[in-house]
């Protein structure tokens, strides 16, 4: 069976994608602790993050990192937030988001997807485009 990310990577589920290639997507959770809150994910649907093989847990570092630094720059936040959970959705995933304080690490502090604003969460989704250089899609300009 497949997870809730496959389907929103194979286009079956809807997704805000700020990245996306062949191997790794990263698009806006529906239950973010702070606008701009992306997950990473590999393609591939690997449960956990430590059974990736490192080239793939490498391409997954890689674009975090983006993101981060694409979160840093596009929010008023001291830094990005890293966080790497798993139990929500059996598929390798990193949260990155934008942090002031040690509040956006606790992801039971995350908006109800009926809380968020979708004005603020396609605003946030295109900033993140744009400090990345990707399309609509995610896709690398």
């Amino acid at each position: 069976m497949s997870s809730v990310f496959s389907k929103i990577i194979a286009g079956e589920l809807p997704g805000r994608f700020v990245y996306r290639t062949d191997t790794v997507a990263a698009f806006l959770t529906i239950e973010p602790v702070a606008y701009g809150h992306t997950l990473v994910v590999p393609v591939e649907e690997v449960d956990k993050w430590t059974d990736l093989s490192p080239e793939l847990w490498a391409e997954v570092s890689r674009v975090a990192r983006l993101v981060g630094r694409a979160v840093e720059e596009s929010f008023e936040c001291e830094r990005a937030g890293l966080l790497i959970a798993g139990f929500e959705v059996p598929h390798a995933h990193v949260h990155v988001f934008p942090a002031s304080d040690m509040s956006g690490y606790s992801l039971a502090a995350a908006l109800s997807p009926d809380e968020t604003d979708d004005a603020k969460m396609d605003d946030a989704a295109e900033k993140l485009r744009r400090a990345l250089g990707t399309d609509s899609d995610g896709r690398p300009a």
